[in-house]
């Protein structure tokens, strides 16, 4: 079912094959999307704040998913972010949510997992 309302959805992965099954995923759903290889890669396309939510790995060259969202959270854009990361431990679940990021999805998981924490961070229930 195609989403009600254009919302912007950004995808940050270093690894390829994830960002594009993200990709193909998210627009499946009828939302729009937009690929970035790094933290840096979307900062530097103005105005990257466009984006209503943010799918993001952690760990990646350069700058952290973390570290952008605390910079995001200095330049006072507030935007939901979805933290992905092949490893959920405390310590990085407490990290996730000291920045004031939405959730963190541990790969591999369900595409279903991440079309519900979508749909969280937009605020439309998940369709029954």
């Amino acid at each position: 079912m195609p989403a009600s309302r254009n919302v912007h959805i950004a995808v940050i992965d270093d690894d390829d094959s994830f960002r594009l099954a993200a990709e193909w995923l998210i627009k499946s759903l009828g939302y729009e999307v937009a690929g970035y290889e790094s933290a840096e890669a979307f900062l530097g396309v103005p105005p990257p704040r466009a984006a209503d939510v943010i799918i993001s790995d952690i760990q990646m060259p350069g700058m952290t998913g973390i570290e952008m969202k605390q910079r995001l959270n200095e330049e006072g854009h507030e935007v939901a972010v979805i933290f992905v990361s092949a490893q959920a431990d405390p310590a990085l679940l407490r990290r996730v949510s000291e920045c004031g990021g939405l959730a963190l999805l541990q790969k591999p998981f369900h595409g279903q997992i991440l079309i519900d924490a979508i749909h969280h961070a937009i605020g439309d229930p998940s369709p029954d």
